[in-house]
């Protein structure tokens, strides 16, 4: 009794550490950034005001600069990468970043955790569905990114659906299994939580929903 309590509490703690870790993380990046734009613009700031007229001393710091500058320098970013030119100045320095070691590795795993989290896949993945992989008698999670088309199709006997199988607990890689439709086991999970399901290793289980739904809408 006493080590089935302690496995509920290390699974409670795991489980809230998941979600506070990063909100934790996101914060603390915040805060530090955006203490270190106001620094850096304040006195700056209130010089060009100075100038202008305003009544105002050297030195005197004005809150809440970093906040502004830091929603600027986003809408900005943004409206250079629609730009071509912009582009091709942002591929540029995507490649110089890629050169260098330790900054590679950083840049590369925030990117994914980013478009992951931002994504969603949700425009790719359609459907949260369990497959016999990697062999007969195991289950995995997958995605049901479309049916198969083409040569895949017209040199399979069934029905074929092309279901993504993701890695933990980076669900950006993983592989691609070409499954037959009487063989997928339709899940009532949404594509959200199938992906906090495959990035906390389990732990993060969604509540059952409707089975009967969930078996039409694959059909379907």
């Amino acid at each position: 009794m006493l080590s089935n309590f302690r496995y509920k509490l290390r699974n409670l703690f795991i489980a809230g550490l998941l979600v506070v870790l990063p909100i934790s993380i996101t914060l603390f990046v915040l805060t530090f950034l955006l203490k270190k734009l106001d620094n850096l613009l304040s006195p700056a700031f209130v010089k060009l005001l100075i100038l202008f007229g305003l009544p105002l001393e050297e030195g005197q710091f004005i809150p809440g600069l970093g906040f502004v500058a830091t929603i600027l320098t986003i809408l900005f970013s943004g409206l250079i990468t629609k730009n071509i030119i912009g582009r091709k100045f942002f591929n540029l320095g995507e490649i110089i970043v890629e050169k260098i070691p330790v900054a590679r590795s950083i840049y590369s795993g925030l990117k994914q955790i980013i478009e992951t989290v931002t994504k969603s896949q949700t425009e790719t993945f359609s459907k949260v569905v369990m497959i016999e992989y990697p062999r007969k008698g195991l289950l995995s999670l997958g995605f049901v990114t479309c049916a198969a088309k083409g040569e895949i199709q017209e040199i399979t006997d069934e029905s074929v659906i092309n279901v993504f199988v993701p890695t933990t607990p980076n669900p950006t890689s993983g592989v691609l299994v070409f499954v037959s439709k009487k063989d997928i086991i339709p899940l009532s999970m949404t594509v959200e939580d199938g992906i906090k399901l495959v990035v906390s290793g389990g732990i993060l289980t969604p509540p059952i929903k409707n089975e009967f739904q969930t078996t039409k809408e694959l059909e379907s």
